[in-house]
């Protein structure tokens, strides 16, 4: 009976909406999936995160194999992130279960971080158009360090995605239009998005290891999500970008300074 609890319209409503932002922005869900599920749901911090980890590993690997049969991923881009993000995420997984915030805890460590990393994220979303024109400026200056940078951030990114779900998504866009300036943004896009699957799959995984994911609230989560990113997808054609930044902008600044405060 309590697996039927949990999936309620609500639950499916809330899946959808997300969804839908994602569609139209192309923001990852966990900026807005994680801080629902703990300011809504009431969700203990880590399952927020763990669930969310894996409900964005179903999501982008849809997202992923779209690209992919496009051929709009750089895989070499991927690569790179991955051979520093798969560590990062390892290691955060090993400390977290050393410091003890496993399921059903809602450590202040993981609220703080995921409050910084919405507020950075907000950042990211409004200020990309002018990192693109000054990372095209100085793009030859860093070019023999490109490699090691890209392995530098995805740790970053594992890091961060790890501990809050947040930051493959906005931060990671930001990091790779730094980085390939010379890239085409579809590439980019499809690059980061094909770089999360395995980084949210083996992040959700150790979570679950943790104890911290509720499967089927993550199910009744995407149960409402698919149809929302498919809906936004065909929406976000017809609306144009300079209206839905500072929109989404907004929305993660007062998610990011809700859960700070919390």
């Amino acid at each position: 009976m309590g697996g039927l609890a949990v999936v309620s319209p609500l639950s499916v409503l809330s899946g959808f909406v997300v969804g839908l932002l994602v569609g139209l922005t192309g923001v990852g869900g966990g900026s807005l999936m994680t801080p629902l599920l703990i300011l809504l749901f009431g969700t203990h911090a880590t399952t927020a995160v763990g669930t969310d980890l894996l409900y964005a590993a179903a999501t982008k690997s849809v997202g992923s194999l779209s690209h992919g049969l496009g051929n709009t991923v750089d895989w070499r881009i991927a690569a790179l992130l991955a051979a520093g993000s798969l560590p990062g995420s390892l290691l955060t997984i090993a400390a977290l279960y050393r410091m003890g915030i496993t399921g059903g805890s809602s450590s202040r460590l993981i609220t703080i971080t995921l409050g910084v990393a919405l507020l950075l994220s907000a950042v990211a979303v409004l200020a990309r158009p002018l990192i693109r024109r000054m990372s095209d400026r100085h793009a030859a200056a860093r070019r023999h360090w490109t490699a090691p940078l890209t392995v530098m951030a995805g740790f970053v990114l594992g890091v961060l995605v790890t501990t809050s779900s947040v930051g493959a998504g906005a931060l990671g866009m930001t990091l790779l239009v730094i980085l390939y300036p010379g890239v085409r943004l579809v590439r980019l896009v499809g690059s980061d998005i094909a770089h999360a699957v395995p980084l949210t799959l083996v992040a959700g995984l150790g979570h679950w290891l943790l104890g911290s994911v509720d499967w089927l609230l993550m199910g009744s989560l995407l149960l409402g999500s698919v149809p929302g990113i498919i809906l936004g997808s065909h929406v976000s054609a017809r609306l144009p970008e300079r209206l839905l930044r500072p929109i989404l902008a907004v929305i993660l600044l007062i998610v990011g300074v809700r859960m700070l405060s919390s």
